[in-house]
């Protein structure tokens, strides 16, 4: 055998060598490139609908939520609910012993009926009215004993004195004479008589006339001070909702502060995405969503947008926007907290020839596809209007209906949709 190879001289050998290399070469590229045009996959282009969707992400909050906390220290004597109780509006949820309460807060309840009663004197009563006619009458009195007395003192009249008795001008011998002090005196107490008088008649004519309503919301304001006081030994329901957190129980030594309930309106479940600056103005009040939740399975619930945020916030050069969603048909399973995966429709459009967005490449600046035609990828441009994730819609370019569209297209021919 090594005498049949010794035969050949050394640029046999090398001849022989090229020959089996372009050989294997040609080979492996026929099959590849056999291979390459078989595993291209195409779809046709055709005509169907288009949903175009705004996807994010948020959580779930009541419309309404409190929490309350006690507004003083004290033991707990009574608890009225428990988490899922459904209240209303000014329910009583919880209070505090009286005897553990501050003497301020104790005192409150006196001082509430005071207010109270004093309002209804104020509005229904007459006898202020009374009280003020009998002060004009006594102040009149006093006014005329002191006028009388200083008449007295005016000296000589014709051997006489005028005085009035009763409002009748009468006739009095009058002797002696009064030293300057007496007469000063008397001109003070005859002032005095006469601004107590005109403040009395004042007062009547008011109380006459009608309640005055600086008196009535004084009278109020004094009410509601004393009903402030009096509430910080209770826990009241700030509007209707249900108990989603429930601290308290009997017997509970609880100080300022310390948080009791918490409250939610879960008639009315929103839930805050944020959307980015790209799609925020395809979005407006009103318009449809789905929300799923990974914590319900199988179940799609339905929404809508209800409040469109005007001003974006900046987070690491990323612009968006806060977009509020109401469910519509929310039910028991759904809790505030839970992550939802929202899907907003923005354009709906119906006998378009739909292309796939995996099939469309950017190359110089401009879109198109690929179709298989005989065999061979030909690049088609392409005009595209609304999207979705998997679609867009075919507004103008060479694509035809019925056009095997090429799902995986060349690598040389550009970038994915869009860039």
């Amino acid at each position: 055998m090594k005498q049949f190879f010794s035969k050949f001289s050394r640029t046999t050998w090398i001849v022989i060598g090229v020959l089996v290399a372009a050989g294997l070469a040609a080979f492996i590229y026929n099959s590849t490139r056999g291979e390459t045009v078989s595993t291209f996959q195409t779809v046709k282009a055709e005509r169907g609908n288009l949903v175009a969707t705004v996807g994010a992400t948020g959580s779930v909050r009541a419309r309404q939520s409190a929490v309350l906390v006690w507004q003083t220290t004290g033991i707990v004597d009574a608890v009225n609910v428990d988490v899922g109780s459904r209240v209303t509006r000014d329910d009583v949820m919880a209070s505090l012993s009286k005897a553990s309460l501050n003497q301020s807060i104790i005192l409150a309840e006196a001082d509430l009926a005071s207010a109270k009663k004093a309002l209804d004197d104020l509005l229904n009563s007459d006898t202020a009215r009374a009280q003020a006619l009998i002060a004009v009458r006594n102040a009149e009195k006093a006014y005329e004993k002191a006028y009388n007395w200083r008449i007295q003192l005016n000296g000589k009249i014709d051997n006489k004195d005028y005085v009035w008795v009763n409002g009748i001008l009468k006739v009095r011998e009058y002797k002696g004479y009064a030293s300057a002090e007496t007469i000063a005196k008397a001109d003070e107490d005859l002032a005095l008589a006469e601004a107590k008088l005109n403040d009395a008649r004042r007062n009547y004519e008011r109380l006459n006339s009608g309640t005055d309503p600086a008196e009535v919301a004084a009278a109020e304001a004094r009410i509601a001070a004393a009903q402030s006081t009096l509430n910080m030994a209770y826990l009241i329901t700030p509007f209707d909702g249900t108990v989603t957190q429930a601290e308290p129980a009997v017997g509970d030594q609880v100080t300022t502060g310390a948080v009791a309930f918490r409250v939610d309106d879960l008639s009315h479940l929103l839930v805050d995405v944020q959307v980015s600056e790209v799609d925020i103005n395809t979005l407006s009040i009103g318009q449809a969503a789905t929300l799923t939740f990974d914590a319900i399975l199988g179940k799609e619930y339905k929404g809508e947008i209800v409040e469109v945020g005007q001003a974006g916030d900046n987070i690491q050069g990323v612009v968006n926007f806060t977009v509020t969603i109401e469910l519509t048909d929310t039910d028991e399973l759904v809790k505030p907290g839970m992550t939802a995966a929202v899907n907003i429709v923005v354009q709906e459009v119906k006998d378009v020839i739909l292309v796939p967005n995996r099939s469309v490449r950017l190359v110089d600046a401009e879109r198109v596809v690929f179709v298989l035609v005989n065999g061979v990828p030909t690049q088609v441009k392409v005009q595209l209007g609304a999207s979705s994730d998997t679609m867009s819609v075919l507004v103008g370019g060479d694509l035809k209906e019925g056009d095997e569209i090429i799902l995986n297209p060349p690598s040389i021919s550009g970038s994915p949709f869009g860039g």
